[in-house]
């Protein structure tokens, strides 16, 4: 692996700008964070499908808002298989357990008891699911809601299983968001309305709050990243893990203060710092 040299580490950021979320802003979050990054670091952007073919002129890639990986699949796998061939440093490192390596890590936490919405991926096991009035269909290889239906219990059977996921849509309060570099706590943001994902608003966690979330981020034992632990609040006041997102969490900067941000930058910079020199 490459030494960190001594004079400003030089990053390729990984970012698709016009990518066309629905209620985020790729561009505006990455255009402000790199400038804020470039008072540490010499930085250059690139499109996701870019990525392979640029790393070798760097001392690490930044992976950020570079969009569902299934867009751009055969791109991804290449970068990856590269990086990995050069040595080449990685944020968030790719030895990731949720998102990064698809929705495989809900089953398991389903299995191993974890407090997270059931998951099941075979017919034979749609009895370990809670009676539910539809179900979420959602692709394993999925992301930003691609693919996913909603269909009545009569109808799970049918499906065509191997390639999907099938948990019971959730009557919840409220969604949150836990927002961590490495182990340290930035923010939270909840969803107040279930139909407006992405409209947020600041949210205080309780220490039992940050206790859930943090047993998702030591199961996913990444030493260095960014990562971010959606839940959903239930009816009986118990929260359950909607994602795990350890590839390329949108963060929502825009939704914090002046102070949260700068903490945040602050943080992010010791990280990469820290995680060059690992």
């Amino acid at each position: 692996m490459p030494a960190v040299p001594d004079a400003r580490p030089r990053l390729l950021y990984v970012t698709d700008l016009a990518y066309p979320a629905r209620g985020r802003r790729y561009c505006d979050e990455d255009i402000d964070l790199t400038a804020r990054l470039r008072a540490a670091f010499d930085i250059a952007l690139c499109h996701p499908r870019d990525a392979a073919a640029l790393m070798d002129g760097f001392d690490a890639v930044v992976v950020r808002n570079s969009g569902p990986v299934l867009h751009y699949q055969e791109a991804y796998d290449a970068f990856r298989a590269r990086a990995r061939a050069l040595g080449t440093r990685v944020y968030n490192p790719l030895h990731g357990r949720g998102d990064m390596a698809g929705k495989q890590y809900l089953l398991d936490l389903t299995a191993a008891g974890f407090p997270v919405i059931p998951t099941v991926d075979r017919p034979e096991h749609l009895d370990r699911l809670p009676a539910a009035g539809s179900y979420a269909v959602k692709p394993k290889a999925g992301a930003d809601s691609i693919g996913l239906e909603f269909v009545p219990y009569e109808r799970l059977a049918e499906l065509p299983y191997g390639e999907i996921l099938v948990q019971p849509r959730i009557d919840f309060r409220y969604e949150v968001s836990f927002y961590f570099v490495d182990d340290r706590f930035q923010y939270a943001l909840s969803s107040p309305d279930p139909e407006q994902r992405w409209v947020q608003a600041t949210y205080e966690p309780t220490e039992a709050d940050l206790a859930f979330a943090r047993r998702f981020l030591d199961w996913n034992t990444l030493d260095h990243g960014i990562q971010r632990v959606d839940a959903c609040r239930t009816p009986e006041g118990e929260l359950l893990l909607v994602e795990l997102e350890d590839l390329n969490p949108y963060l929502s900067l825009d939704r914090v203060g002046d102070d949260v941000r700068a903490r945040f930058v602050s943080d992010m910079t010791a990280s990469l710092y820290a995680f060059l020199r690992a």
